[in-house]
């Protein structure tokens, strides 16, 4: 699915920033998906979000929603402008998040580990 197809109730653009990442991960209206490494995602996420490495996303791809925007987040937006990229290809409703956690955390989004206590960007 390209931007321009995508259906209605989705993103109709394939990237956004992380100020409407936040938005729509707070409301429910986005499903995040964080496709760092484990250590990346040990030492801090977003809250809420899905973690599905890279690697593993071929293999673990049933565990992705398809009717349900898809906020895709890595570091820095690079491995996530790629995943969102495939993703579309094969029909899922994907967007990057641009910037990636780095400016997740500077647009106040929190960063946390499994546990709840504050975590930090690896």
């Amino acid at each position: 699915m390209t931007a321009a197809s995508a259906p209605t109730g989705f993103l109709p653009e394939d990237e956004v920033s992380a100020a409407r990442a936040r938005e729509l991960a707070d409301a429910g209206s986005a499903w995040l998906l964080d496709v760092r490494e484990p250590f990346e995602w040990e030492a801090g996420h977003a809250p809420g979000a899905h973690h599905i490495p890279l690697g593993e996303l071929g293999e673990r791809q049933h565990e992705l929603p398809e009717d349900q925007q898809i906020l895709v987040v890595c570091r820095s937006g690079h491995r996530s402008r790629m995943v969102t990229d495939a993703l579309n290809q094969a029909n899922y409703p994907a967007a990057n998040v641009a910037g990636g956690m780095g400016a997740w955390q500077a647009s106040g989004g929190p960063i946390q580990r499994d546990d709840g206590t504050p975590g930090a960007i690896a």
